[in-house]
């Protein structure tokens, strides 16, 4: 299978709860930085401004949403019960989406970037 050239294509490859996720993320960020563009960076959907504010990607079991380590690291207290990596927050499928604390990573990292200057790591 040919690798994707635009967020659509990588959404079609996709479908069931890894489908619904992506969507369901996608419309997140796209609600709270509807300035934001929408392209593949790394062969994933990443949402930019000056700088890369947000990735999100599906897998098997899981959709992960990126942000920048000091991001994730203000919410850490917040995000015990999900599995993070350096900037990343693992999404089971069989798990509701903490729709209110990923809008606040969100605006906090739209913040970050534009007001501390923070960029993409």
């Amino acid at each position: 299978m040919a690798r994707p050239a635009t967020v659509e294509e990588y959404l079609a490859g996709f479908e069931g709860p890894a489908f619904e996720r992506l969507e369901e993320l996608r419309s997140l960020v796209r609600r709270e930085v509807p300035q934001a563009a929408e392209e593949l960076k790394w062969g994933t959907p990443a949402y930019s401004t000056r700088t890369i504010l947000v990735v999100i990607a599906a897998y098997k079991h899981h959709a992960n949403i990126v942000f920048t380590p000091s991001t994730r690291e203000v919410f850490a207290d917040r995000l015990g019960e999900f599995e993070t990596r350096k900037g990343s927050v693992k999404l089971p499928y069989d798990r509701p989406v903490p729709t209110e604390l990923l809008a606040e990573m969100i605006r906090y990292r739209l913040q970050e970037c534009e007001e501390q200057g923070v960029n993409w790591m």
